[in-house]
């Protein structure tokens, strides 16, 4: 949910409209040659290049800051509010703002749905806010689920997402309906793996797409849909239930339930966790799964978010000792992190040793009434509002999980992983 995958792979499924998911890969899109490093536009997080990521991280960064009861900076919200085009969408990154929005735009209904998510809890930003639920409304696709690129296919990630945006804003999902009649729902739980499906352990979960003309169980999608099923967006209020989370209801008792389907999601998510306390993924180039930290994140929350603390905490314990490499530096995996944190009650300005909120705000400008004397990150004078040293020892192995689960879409799409 937290980082993005590469730009090549995105073109590839978009022009070729391919039906199985990229493999993740690295969060940091290269910059454009060796020796010109990305210019940073002022009012963004992050200091890599944002043109495949700058909307999305700049949400969630914004989303977490908010969610614990940081006021954003000014420059921060007016940079992502001049990132919308003049039909609501909102591309990944727009480099000139001046230019307007025009056929060659390539939108993307992730960002828009995580601009969506981050206007709409700092209040005050209605407009905005109603506009890209319009232009989301308006690239529905006939089955009822929506693609990264319009025009394409739809897909489970981006289909949850913009579900979660819709219900975030204060649409009823079940009643956003397509041209065809089919609503965001429709869209949606055809993805799921139901009763049929072998081996019994990946009932519950959610496909990207159909990969063969099968439904291939994908972690990412699954937390995704989770949460879109609750009609809940990524800043989860915490919660006092906390029951374990149970396995797919089978037979179903009913197929078209978001929320049954939700729970079933939620069982097959805290399954995957119990054996290693994480989830894994493959890496491009390499046959042998490896700790998937993003995932791992999503996990977390969309179990939270399902009232399973309790089937959360082992992955939690384990992301306090291995998250530190991954989330480094980046504001929308530490912002994803401090949502997730917040969501099981536990505290994100003490974990694992280090504080996620000093650590997200030092990766952009000071949020307002931020103490914001310089203070050395990584040997390096950087502004934050916490005045402390935000990074904690990495752990042995904590370095497994550096670029797992990055994806283009928002999400971490993997190759049946």
């Amino acid at each position: 949910m937290n980082v993005r995958r590469s730009a090549a792979a995105l073109a590839a499924s978009a022009v070729l409209c391919v039906g199985a998911a990229p493999a993740a890969l690295a969060d940091t899109a290269p910059p454009a040659s060796p020796s010109a490093p990305p210019v940073i536009p002022s009012g963004l997080y992050g200091k890599t290049d944002p043109t495949y990521d700058g909307v999305w991280r700049q949400s969630f960064a914004l989303l977490g800051q908010h969610t614990v009861g940081v006021e954003p900076a000014r420059e921060a919200v007016t940079w992502l509010l001049g990132q919308q085009c003049s039909t609501g969408g909102f591309a990944s990154f727009r480099a000139n703002v001046a230019v307007d929005c025009d056929a060659n735009t390539m939108y993307d209904t992730n960002a828009t749905s995580a601009a969506v998510q981050a206007l709409k809890a700092l209040g005050g930003h209605d407009a905005a806010v109603r506009k890209s639920v319009d232009w989301l409304k308006s690239v529905q696709n006939e089955d009822g689920g929506w693609s990264y690129v319009p025009g394409s296919p739809s897909d489970a990630n981006s289909t949850a997402v913009v579900i979660s945006a819709l219900s975030v804003a204060g649409e009823k999902p079940a009643e956003v309906r397509s041209k065809a009649g089919k609503s965001a729902f429709d869209g949606l739980l055809p993805f799921q793996l139901g009763c049929s499906a072998e081996p019994a352990a990946d009932r519950g979960a959610f496909a990207y797409q159909p990969a063969d003309g099968k439904l291939v169980a994908n972690a990412d999608a699954t937390a995704a849909a989770a949460l879109a099923g609750l009609g809940k967006g990524a800043a989860v209020v915490p919660s006092a239930e906390n029951t374990p989370a149970a396995p797919l209801a089978c037979p179903a008792a009913n197929a078209a339930d978001p929320v049954a389907a939700a729970q079933g999601a939620a069982g097959y998510l805290a399954e995957a966790l119990k054996k290693d306390g994480h989830l894994m993924a493959i890496t491009p180039g390499s046959d042998q799964p490896v700790p998937d930290t993003g995932n791992t994140v999503d996990a977390v929350l969309a179990l939270a978010a399902a009232g399973h603390k309790e089937s959360a905490a082992g992955a939690l314990k384990w992301l306090e000792t291995n998250s530190a490499e991954w989330a480094k530096g980046s504001p929308a995996a530490l912002g994803t992190l401090v949502l997730a944190t917040h969501a099981t009650g536990a505290d994100p300005k003490s974990f694992g040793g280090t504080d996620l909120v000093a650590a997200l705000n030092a990766t952009g400008p000071a949020p307002q009434g931020a103490d914001t004397e310089a203070t050395e990150v990584d040997g390096k004078k950087e502004k934050s509002s916490g005045g402390q040293n935000v990074w904690w020892i990495v752990g042995a192995g904590a370095a497994a999980g550096i670029g797992i689960g990055i994806l283009l879409s928002g999400r971490r799409k993997k190759n049946g992983a």
